[in-house]
């Protein structure tokens, strides 16, 4: 609709509405602001660190050691349990207050007519027919139909995903143009970079396209992580085969030997606390808090903490472009002269970098033309750059940011030249006339007209062209072809030319359409990859992830873009036209073939990530713009940037990106996996000590003879092998080959059959050697507590030496490096040493556990059943790696 219609529609006068019509408006639409995040209280956050399956699988047994009356022992497993909920909640809660640190969003105000007058308002009193009034620095407070502009351009990054400043105009547009295509438009959220506009209020709140978002944002379901989804079906597969094996035992006691029910139950009740591994679900979550700490030391804030090893099976990252690929800061990348082209090094606003021309690196002040073109740059130009703690901060435009950056590699001070150069007079960028033109004298009288602008009216009012040789006459289609080849890779192109006017003294537009300017140089600009982006990407696919961009960006942006970030040779770029034209099926079939998406709106990517996970892939998606939010949420893990983040971006996200740098990811998903092979290598390191002790009670049964190990003496192994050995295993370093795997297969068993063969292989060893010292121990005549003693300490020393063996599950652990390489380790085992002196020595742990003190005999029976236990595994490593070669994604 034009502007008019507008109005007429919204009955919305120019002079601003009534205070009736105002008050009449806001009980029909109610307050500008859209509902707060919702936060989960404290209570409810500790509660939720209870919600999970093996965690309920701890309290049952803790609750059957209470009622069988051992109140201390079940104090030990609730303990345990606390300490589990304890640490995730403390550790959930530092990530809120690190987000918290980086929040910095300002309620903002819009300046209003009303009733004939101007006022300044807070935003959310605002209603549809309201007339505001934005200004260079304003963030837009509603969605605007705008009806009046001068110069005005708009930041639109955050909700579309475009890179550039909009220049915004007043006619209509057609009824089927994209978001980013709306130029009459101003959008709720986004940010006045340049100029001076009026609009009408057309819509406020939820029903603005940042409400939209939002409610969308509702409306995603979210989903589980893959280690959240293995462990409840580990912790189901586990509870049913304890359970099934105790009932057999019972039924063989009674039924075959005849055993008394009671006792039966009470042996079966032993078989089944033998076998549950109460330490697992500590080691799980401490595991996650290490690695989430590692994380937050890269910069990298975990929100929740399965998200850490749900980037460890990731295979696909779909990832915004501008600002998270990129800086979200334009860059002079080439310069178009007459005679060739000038290559600009360096990204963003910081002047790092230089010149070079055929690969040969060029010193500007041995390039006049250079050095013109950086004063052209710095002195027909309204924006302020200045370095500051957190590196160069840019007041005004970006693409004047640009030029000013240009002017700083070339060598120039800014200030000084300013100075040197002082403006007489300007006329400043109009969308009408696309150009922007500066009078500057310096201090002998020499005048100098500068002018800035869109190369197709700069060339227009050109008469020659300056090249390393002097000045030439102009050549138009020299320029235009040159410029075509800029365009196709993607770079938005701005004209510099130069005329001599030494007895001006003031500049009207006359002066500038009669023309006689000398071009000096064509500029290519662009929001360029970072360059530790292009790293990670390489990284990425080395790890076998593909890294998908979906933008709001044009489509030759995005393409050149991609192919600088070497997201595949042959790549294409499909809009978000083409997807309306897919249903879901046929959208399936064509997101693996494209990495590149261009002008993509926010349900245009929810799609695409709906689609990567139907097909099996574990997606995550990176963003800043509330444009990325629901996406963000959908994927099986989001990520946020916390500098440059909308607040939406961040609320939807299980993690936040502190500095921003997409590198981060590649350094989350080495995390990630190797918290996943830190928690197997604890899991193939447990389960044959529970399963040792669950073997030992079953062939004691079976066989007749007395318990080599009692219920008490069980929690005791299980809790000081969990608290030491298995936790030294959760601060290992990450594999060699950790990024240079594919994704693990999300539908893999949390027990892979190699590891199943480990476990019964080691627990054979385990209760071979123990059950064998206990039966040695009673045939040379020592009493039943000392015989138990035994028994235990050498299933203690055999974990012990096994737990060497588990730093590598299949790599061999030798020499100096594999026996000390992990501090953790020698820690762990020198606490375990000592805690089992006490447990063997000290008089009230003897009254405590039925112990007692063995002789030197014994504990060299001992530490060499420990010493053939490590021997016997690195043989079994050494078969495997010689008769097998493990598929690239086995442990």
């Amino acid at each position: 609709m034009s502007a008019s219609d507008t109005l007429t529609r919204l009955d919305a006068p120019r002079e601003g509405l009534s205070v009736d019509a105002i008050e009449q408006r806001r009980a029909q639409f109610g307050a500008n602001r859209l509902p707060p995040p919702r936060s989960q209280p404290a209570w409810q956050r500790l509660l939720l660190q209870f919600h999970n399956v093996l965690i309920y699988v701890l309290l049952a047994a803790g609750v059957i050691i209470a009622l069988l009356g051992h109140w201390l022992d079940s104090g030990v497993i609730f303990g345990v349990v606390i300490i589990n909920a304890v640490i995730g909640f403390i550790q959930e809660g530092r990530a809120e207050q690190a987000l918290d640190a980086i929040r910095d969003m300002l309620s903002p105000h819009a300046i209003v007519t009303r009733a004939g007058e101007r006022h300044e308002i807070p935003a959310e009193d605002l209603v549809p027919g309201d007339i505001v009034h934005l200004a260079s620095g304003d963030r837009v407070p509603a969605d605007l139909r705008l009806i009046d502009i001068k110069s005005l351009r708009v930041m639109e990054a955050a909700l579309t995903g475009e890179s550039l400043a909009v220049d915004k105009q007043i006619d209509p547009v057609a009824e089927e143009a994209a978001l980013g295509d709306r130029t009459s438009m101003a959008w709720s959220g986004t940010l006045v970079t340049y100029g001076q506009g009026t609009g009408v209020v057309t819509a406020i709140g939820t029903e603005t396209e940042l409400g939209r978002i939002s409610t969308l944002l509702a409306t995603v379901e979210k989903l589980t992580t893959p280690l959240l989804k293995l462990m409840a079906r580990f912790g189901q597969w586990l509870a049913a085969v304890i359970l099934l094996l105790s009932a057999l035992l019972f039924g063989f006691g009674v039924w075959v030997r005849d055993y008394p029910a009671s006792d039966m139950f009470l042996a079966a009740v032993g078989l089944a606390v033998a076998a549950i591994p109460e330490g697992l679900p500590a080691i799980m979550t401490i595991t996650l808090a290490i690695g989430v700490t590692r994380m937050a030391h890269r910069h990298a804030i975990i929100r929740r903490l399965p998200a850490v090893e749900t980037l460890g099976a990731v295979s696909v990252i779909c990832s915004d472009k501008t600002g998270t690929l990129t800086r979200n800061e334009m860059t002079v990348q080439t310069v178009i002269d007459a005679d060739a082209s000038f290559d600009v090094s360096g990204s963003g606003y910081a002047p790092e970098g230089g010149f070079s021309r055929a690969g040969e690196q060029v010193d500007p002040e041995s390039q006049p033309l250079l050095r013109e073109l950086a004063h052209a740059a710095l002195l027909c130009n309204d924006a302020d750059l200045r370095e500051t703690d957190g590196g160069w901060q840019l007041t005004g435009d970006p693409t004047e940011g640009a030029l000013l950056t240009l002017a700083l590699k070339a060598g120039l001070d800014l200030r000084q030249t300013r100075e040197a150069l002082p403006r007489t007079d300007v006329i400043p960028f109009e969308s009408e006339h696309r150009f922007m033109a500066t009078l500057n004298h310096d201090h002998a009288g020499h005048g100098y007209l500068y002018l800035k602008g869109a190369p197709e009216r700069v060339l227009a009012l050109c008469a020659t062209q300056r090249g390393a040789d002097g000045d030439s006459a102009f050549d138009p289609d020299h320029w235009h072809a040159r410029m075509e080849a800029a365009a196709t890779q993607g770079m938005r192109l701005l004209a510099l030319a130069v005329r001599r006017s030494d007895s001006a003294t003031t500049l009207n537009f006359d002066d500038i359409v009669n023309g006689g300017f000398t071009l000096l140089a064509v500029l290519g600009l662009a929001d360029p990859p970072r360059e530790e982006a292009i790293r990670a990407v390489a990284t990425c696919r080395a790890a076998g992830i593909r890294v998908k961009m979906i933008t709001g960006d044009h489509a030759a942006t995005a393409l050149a873009i991609g192919k600088q970030l070497g997201l595949d040779e042959s790549v294409t770029a499909m809009t978000g036209a083409e997807i309306e034209t897919f249903d879901d099926a046929r959208l399936r079939e064509v997101v693996n073939e494209v990495d590149v998406f261009a002008r993509a709106s926010p349900e245009h990517k929810l799609r695409l990530v709906e689609a990567l996970q139907s097909l099996g892939e574990v997606t995550a998606m990176t963003g800043d713009g509330v444009n990325d939010a629901p996406a963000l949420r959908r994927a099986d893990i989001g990520v946020a940037m916390g500098k440059k983040g909308t607040e939406a971006a961040k609320e939807a996200a299980e993690m936040v990106l502190a500095d921003d740098n997409f590198a981060s990811i590649a350094h989350a998903v080495e995390e990630g996996r190797t918290v996943y092979g830190n928690l197997k290598k604890a899991i193939v390191f447990i389960l044959p000590t529970n399963a040792a002790q669950a073997g030992m009670v079953l062939i004691a049964i079976l066989l007749g003879i007395t318990l080599p190990i009692t219920p008490v003496q069980i929690l005791w192994v299980n809790m000081v092998t969990a608290v030491t050995l298995a936790l030294a295993l959760a601060f290992e370093h990450p594999e060699p080959e950790a990024m240079r795997q594919p994704p693990r297969n999300p539908r893999e068993p949390l027990l892979t059959r190699f590891m199943l063969w480990r476990i019964v292989f080691v627990t054979v060893f385990l209760v071979g050697g123990s059950l064998g010292l206990f039966l040695w121990e009673l045939e040379r005549g020592m009493p039943l507590d000392t015989a138990r003693t035994a028994a235990i300490n050498a299933l203690v020393m055999g974990e012990i030496f096994y737990l060497f063996n588990c730093r590598r599950l299949t790599a061999p652990v030798v020499g100096w490096s594999g026996l000390v390489g992990n501090r953790a380790v020698l820690i762990a085992i020198g606490i375990l040493v000592v805690l089992q002196g006490l447990f063997t020595f000290l008089p009230l742990m003897q009254a405590l556990f039925a112990t007692a003190p063995l002789d030197a005999a014994t504990w060299g029976r001992i530490l060499a059943f420990g010493i053939v236990v490590y021997g016997v595994v690195e043989i079994e490593k050494t078969l495997i790696r010689r008769n097998h070669t493990p598929s690239r994604k086995s442990p």
